[in-house]
């Protein structure tokens, strides 16, 4: 040993460097852990952000497909008001007597009801007027069956009771029709 130090000194040095020892050796377990740590809430922080990012696409969506619907589909119920009028057109056509004096009337009722039809059309708005074709649920509501016949076959509407109609392609109105068995 030197002269300036002494033995109490010696061995100070040894244990302060001892715990200095022991607090690096957990300061280090320390930041591994907090490294870990921040790793994980790096990666529920991306998590999360990412979740967030794909709601807001999904509101957007759904978003522009409310507007798109709202659009296409905001005449429905003024839509099927009007279509009273057109089967009223319609029967008060079949109803008229076929004779010269109600000629004029009768011209007068079919460009009404071909007008009014061709101004629902520019909206959207289209008959479905199933004469001869084969019955489906989708577009059709029975409202009475019949024996097929030579010129019915199974299946197929016979008689259209009142027209459907669809707005944009979907069903406001199905057509009511006699359905051959």
């Amino acid at each position: 040993m030197s002269e300036n130090q002494n033995p109490d000194t010696t061995q100070i040095d040894a244990e302060t460097e001892k715990e200095l020892q022991e607090f690096l050796e957990v300061t280090e377990t320390d930041v591994e852990t907090l490294t870990a740590k921040v790793a994980e809430l790096e990666a529920q922080l991306k998590d999360t952000q990412l979740r967030a990012q794909a709601e807001i696409r999904n509101i957007q969506a759904r978003a522009e497909r409310e507007v798109t619907n709202a659009h296409k589909y905001g005449v429905e119920k003024f839509a099927n008001g009007l279509l009273e009028v057109v089967d009223n057109l319609e029967r008060a056509v079949a109803a008229a007597p076929q004779d010269e004096a109600n000629k004029n009337l009768i011209e007068g009722l079919e460009l009404t009801h071909k007008v009014f039809l061709e101004t629902l059309k520019k909206f959207g708005v289209e008959a479905v007027d199933p004469a001869g074709q084969a019955f489906s649920a989708e577009f059709h509501q029975a409202v009475a069956t019949q024996p097929a016949s030579e010129t019915h076959a199974a299946n197929t509407v016979v008689t259209v009771f009142q027209k459907g109609y669809t707005l944009s392609g979907r069903l406001m109105r199905p057509a009511m029709v006699v359905v051959a068995q």
